[in-house]
C-alpha cells in the first residue's frame, strides 16, 4: 500500500513538473514570437530551428529533391519572416510555419515538371542497355537522408509513420498526384492536421479538401505496396537488413553473380536514375548485373547506410582495387520476405556529402 501511494505522488509530482515544462516552454515561445515581431532574428530562428528538420521532410515529400526541399525551407523561412507582423497568433507557430511551406511548395509544383523513376517513363528493358546514356530532360526523384527522421506517426490522426512517408514508393506515388491532392494527403495522413486547418492553410472549403484527400488515397492505394518498407524492417530486424545490403554489396565487390543473383526475388527490379532503362524479373536483372556492374566496372567499394527509411549502400567506383574509388551511386533497396525485391541506384555523387559520406575512400 505504501508503494502505491508513493507511486501516485511521484506519478504526481512528475506530471505537475512536466505541465510546468511545458508552461515555461510556452511562455519563452510567446515571447520569442513578441521579439520577432519587433525585428529580433535571433528570436525568430529560436522559433523556427526546432521545425526546420521536419519542414525539410514535408517539401522532400511534396517536390521529391532533396535539394529542392533545401531552396523550398529557405525560401518559407523567408516569406515567413517578412510576413510576420501579420501573423496574428491565432494558431501555432507550428501551423503557420507548414502553412507557408506548403504554399512555397505548390508554387513549385506549379512552375516544375514531377519527380520521376525510370519505371514512369516506359516499359522496362529485357537486355542490359550498353549504351548508358543519361536522360537530362527528366526531373529524377533523388534519395533522402533520414537521420534524425522520427519512428512512429507525427500524431495520433495521422495514417502514416514518419519514415514509412519518405519510402520510395510512397514519394513516387506522391508525383503522381496535382498539387492540391499531394498537399491535402500530407497534411492530413501525414502530418495529422485537421480538415479545417487544411483548409484554412491551403485557402479552400473543406469540403474540397475532404474531396482532394479522398482522390489522392485511390491513387496511392493503386500504386503502394501492400506492405511499408518499416514493416518489412520490424519483421527482418536492422540487422539482418543490413546483412543483406552487405551481402550484396560484396558479391558485386567480387564480381560474383550467382550469390548476388541469389540475394533477389523473382520479379525484382533494378533502376538506375538518371538512365532511363530498368530491368523486371530476375532473368533480366541478371542479364544486366553480369553485362553491366560485374563485367564494366573494374573495381567497387561500399558503405552499408540508411536512406529514405530504408535499407541502402552507398558505391563507391575505381579502376584499380588498390587505388581510390569515387563517390558513384546510392542504392536504396525494397526488401521482402529476407530477399531484395527492388534495387533505385541514384547514378550520382552529389548527395554523398549529404549523407555524411566521403567523396572518395580507399
Amino acid at each position: 500500500m505504501g508503494e502505491k501511494s508513493s507511486d501516485r505522488r511521484a506519478g504526481g509530482t512528475t506530471g505537475a513538473s512536466g505541465q510546468r515544462g511545458e508552461d515555461h516552454a510556452h511562455r519563452a515561445q510567446e515571447a520569442d514570437l513578441a521579439r520577432a515581431r519587433e525585428g529580433d532574428g535571433a528570436a525568430f530562428t529560436r522559433l523556427a530551428s526546432p521545425l526546420r528538420r521536419e519542414l525539410h521532410a514535408h517539401c522532400y515529400r511534396m517536390l521529391g529533391s532533396a535539394h529542392d526541399a533545401d531552396d523550398a525551407v529557405q525560401e518559407t523561412l523567408v516569406r515567413a519572416w517578412r510576413a510576420l507582423a501579420r501573423f496574428e497568433g491565432r494558431s501555432t507557430v507550428r501551423t503557420w510555419l507548414y502553412t507557408v511551406a506548403t504554399r512555397v511548395c505548390l508554387d513549385a509544383v506549379e512552375a516544375r515538371a514531377a519527380r520521376a523513376l525510370p519505371m514512369d517513363l516506359g516499359p522496362s528493358s529485357r537486355h542490359a542497355a550498353l549504351d548508358r546514356v543519361p536522360r537530362t530532360d527528366v526531373a529524377w526523384l533523388g534519395p533522402y537522408p533520414d537521420a534524425g527522421l522520427p519512428h512512429g506517426p507525427a500524431g495520433p490522426e495521422a495514417r502514416y509513420e514518419q519514415r514509412e512517408a519518405v519510402e520510395l514508393a510512397f514519394v513516387a506515388a506522391c508525383q503522381h498526384l496535382p498539387g492540391n491532392q499531394r498537399a491535402a494527403l500530407l497534411l492530413f495522413d501525414v502530418l495529422g492536421f485537421t480538415a479545417a486547418e487544411i483548409a484554412a492553410m491551403m485557402d479552400t472549403s473543406t469540403t474540397s479538401v475532404n474531396s482532394a484527400l479522398a482522390r489522392a488515397r485511390r491513387v496511392l492505394a493503386a500504386r503502394l505496396p501492400a506492405r511499408t518498407q518499416q514493416r518489412t524492417l520490424r519483421s527482418l530486424g536492422d540487422a539482418r537488413a543490413r546483412t543483406l545490403a552487405a551481402a550484396f554489396a560484396g558479391a558485386l565487390e567480387r564480381g560474383d553473380a550467382d550469390s548476388l543473383i541469389a540475394l533477389l526475388t523473382d520479379d525484382v527490379t533494378w533502376s538506375m536514375p538518371p538512365l532511363p532503362h530498368w530491368y523486371h524479373g530476375i532473368d533480366a536483372v541478371a542479364d544486366f548485373a553480369v553485362r553491366v556492374p560485374i563485367t564494366r566496372c573494374p573495381s567497387w567499394r561500399h558503405r552499408v547506410i540508411s536512406a529514405n527509411g530504408q535499407a541502402a549502400i552507398a558505391f563507391y567506383l575505381g579502376t584499380d582495387p588498390a587505388g581510390r574509388h569515387d563517390a558513384w551511386a546510392i542504392a536504396v533497396l525494397d526488401l521482402r520476405d529476407d530477399r531484395i525485391a527492388a534495387i533505385t541506384s541514384f547514378l550520382d555523387p552529389d548527395p554523398f556529402g549529404r549523407f555524411g559520406l566521403p567523396s572518395t575512400v580507399g
